[in-house]
């Protein structure tokens, strides 16, 4: 199946409707360009192990939705997107929804180069590419302003994630972590002023795998 297929924009509509989302014309368009340009800079970059389209739109696109409903009840205005790597979750984010300003981070400068190729060529003011281990980040420095969300898709366990990031979060903010099975023992091993106030398990349209998406807070 091609990217530009459709098959595959038939997959996503139906995917992010089963979702609860709608998503208009340009926003469709975008996302598939986004899986067009994430595939043929893998081909170099190695910047997933999918190769598949079909599967990259279910365990990259539609995984990447499936959090949003979430997210959405918190009302975010700025987001960091911790180890985005190719892009994910922040630039489906970004795409599904342009009022939020999004932060992409990674330390590999390879993938921080995707991240700003994707930005211009998808022509996303909301977001912002930072180069650079997240723990060295400092507010007014490295980045404007700390955030009310901060995400990670397969980071780090629990402990180290909120560790690392913690000095960039506003009071009251969330951290957000997304994760395959439950991780009953990571959520044990974190720190006692940090608690988890969700953990949820989530249903990813045309995917036959566990996933779940934990929030957590400083002290709640």
């Amino acid at each position: 199946m091609q990217i530009n297929s459709p098959a595959l924009a038939d997959t996503l509509i139906k995917g992010a409707m089963a979702l609860g989302i709608v998503l208009d014309d340009d926003q469709q368009t975008r996302l598939l360009a986004y899986l067009d340009l994430l595939a043929k800079w893998n081909r170099v970059y190695n910047l997933t192990a999918i190769r598949d389209p079909y599967q990259m739109l279910v365990q990259h696109l539609l995984d990447s939705l499936a959090i949003l409903p979430y997210l959405t009840r918190c009302t975010p205005s700025k987001v960091l997107d911790v180890g985005s790597g190719g892009g994910l979750p922040g630039v489906v984010l970004a795409i599904a929804q342009p009022a939020w300003n999004i932060t992409l981070n990674d330390i590999v400068q390879k993938k921080t180069a995707f991240l700003l190729q994707t930005k211009a060529t998808l022509s996303l003011p909301n977001v912002t590419v930072v180069t650079g281990r997240v723990e060295s980040l400092r507010p007014g420095i490295e980045i404007e302003q700390p955030f009310d969300t901060i995400l990670c898709r397969a980071f780090a366990k629990l402990a180290d994630f909120v560790s690392l990031v913690r000095h960039l979060l506003v009071p009251g903010g969330s951290i957000w972590a997304m994760k395959g099975v439950q991780p009953t023992t990571e959520i044990a091993a974190l720190p006692a002023d940090m608690k988890v106030v969700n953990s949820i398990e989530l249903a990813v349209p045309f995917l036959n795998a566990e996933r779940h998406l934990v929030q957590i807070k400083f002290g709640a």
